[in-house]
Parts: structure tokens; C-alpha cells; sequence
């Protein structure tokens, strides 16, 4: 894998670099950025089909078979967006992710774009399926760019999957094509986080990321940091973005957790 396999993914991209292997895609793009920080503009990626070391939620591990997964860290530098709503990040993350996958089926697929929904927080689902995670880390001392990086399972077999609740593109019978796909994630990373910007948009931007939540409507259970557990029916997002669940007759937003769809 080389940058001239993302032609597409390059018009977008404000930095593009593509390495054969790394640790971690995150890790190395923090660090370029905080060493030399006017060298990477708004959007600037680091992309990989060989991670090694990645990393996810409450640091858990993340690795692929080379070849097997695309991780892609993109740099976000979002200024224009107050403080209290910077956790729409993450989801507007999740979302330009849910709808570049999407575009990875035929157009002629039966049902296949309708297949791919988000998880609250950070997950992207095919068919109820973990097929991407999504990680978010704030670039220390500088609280205006946010690393987003992401992992999908682009040609994993069934045998190379990491948990029985995972599954790839390839698997879903998807087309694979890891240019449109960087290329279609970016374009919408750009897209929803200029609308973001602005009261109207903002507005806008909430109401996409809600219809492509999957976990709105569903019985869910919540694991909490505080290792408590809810159960309960997500019914929304409020203003920050945390999730709304109703539990014993009371609204609870829940702010950082696990969740499962129950049914």
C-alpha cells in the first residue's frame, strides 16, 4: 500500500501519508503533529492496511491480519466549534464513517447500504456486527485538534475475526475499496464539521447523526465506568451528545459507557 493507492482519498486529504506497517496510527500521528504541528493542516491522514499495536476504548488492544483491516487516523482541527459540543466530534466521526461504508455495497444490493448503522459512541455496525471502531484522543496542550482514528475490517475472513460479534466488508459481501472509502470518509468528516460550525447547521448535523444512529429505539445495556450497568431504551442524544435512556420511568444521560443492543 502506497499513496498513490488513494488518488481520490489525496484531492481531500489536507496531508496524506500511507506507511506498509506501524504500532499504531494514532500514536504516530500525535506525535508528528505535536513535533512539527504547522506541517499538518485540517484533515491531514495517516493510513495503514498493517497496525500492529492500535488501540481502542479504555485501552484495549486492536490488531489484523496484514491486509485485513484498513486504520486510518485523521487530524482534526476544530476551533470553530465551543468546547461543550466537541463531544459531537466522535459521533460526527461515527457517522461520515457509517455512510462512506455504505457507499462500499453495489448500488444494486439489496438492502445494503441499509444495513450499516452506528453504535453510540463508536462503533459502526453491518447487519449488528462490529465492522470499525472509532477512537478520538485530544492532541495534548493543544485542545483545538483532535486525532480521530479509526478501524475497519475491510477483507477479514471469518477465521481472522477478533470476537464472534465482529465481521468485515468482505464477509457482508461489500465491495472493497479502500480509496472511495477514505475518500467518502473525509468528504464527509469535511462536510458535517463546516455545518457544525453554525446554529442552523449544527442543527442539521445533529438531526444526520441521529438517523444513522442505530442504537436509537433499541433496548440497550450499558456498562458505565463506574462498572454499574443500565438497562433500559435509548430514545435520543441530548445537546452534548451523551444518550438518553429511559430507565424505570426516568430519562438518564449517559455521558462514556459500553453498550449492547438487547434486541
Amino acid at each position: 500500500m502506497q499513496a498513490g493507492d488513494f488518488p481520490r482519498a489525496a484531492i481531500i486529504a489536507g496531508r496524506l501519508d500511507v506507511v506498509p506497517h506501524t504500532g499504531s496510527t494514532n500514536a504516530d500521528l500525535l506525535a508528528a503533529v505535536a513535533g512539527e504541528p504547522d506541517a499538518y493542516p485540517h484533515l491531514s491522514v495517516l493510513v495503514t492496511d498493517d497496525q500492529r499495536a492500535g488501540r481502542g476504548r479504555l485501552d484495549r488492544t486492536w490488531t489484523a491480519p496484514p491486509g485485513a483491516a484498513l486504520a486510518i487516523s485523521v487530524l482534526l482541527r476544530v476551533p470553530s466549534i465551543p468546547t461543550e459540543q466537541r463531544g459531537w466530534v466522535s459521533l460526527i466521526a461515527g457517522a461520515a464513517m457509517t455512510r462512506a461504508l455504505r457507499g462500499q455495497f453495489a448500488p444494486d444490493a439489496a438492502d445494503g447500504g441499509s444495513r450499516v448503522g452506528l453504535k453510540w459512541p463508536n462503533d459502526v455496525l453491518i447487519d449488528g456486527a462490529k465492522v470499525c471502531g472509532i477512537l478520538s484522543q485530544m492532541l495534548p496542550g493543544e485542545p483545538d485538534a483532535i486525532v480521530v482514528g479509526a478501524g475497519v475490517n475491510t477483507r477479514m475472513t471469518p477465521g481472522q475475526l477478533p470476537v464472534p460479534a465482529a465481521t468485515s466488508l468482505a464477509i457482508a459481501g461489500a465491495d472493497v475499496d479502500p480509496d472511495r472509502l477514505l475518500a467518502d470518509y473525509l468528504q464527509g468528516l469535511r462536510r458535517m464539521l463546516a455545518a457544525a460550525v453554525s446554529a442552523e447547521g449544527g442543527v442539521g448535523v445533529r438531526a444526520e447523526v441521529r438517523e444513522l444512529c442505530a442504537t436509537l429505539g433499541s433496548e440497550v445495556r450499558v456498562m458505565l465506568p463506574d462498572e454499574r450497568t443500565l438497562e433500559g431504551r435509548a430514545t435520543g442524544l441530548d445537546d452534548a451528545g451523551r444518550l438518553i435512556v429511559a430507565v424505570g420511568g426516568k430519562s438518564l444521560s449517559v455521558a462514556a459507557g459500553d453498550v449492547i443492543h438487547v434486541r
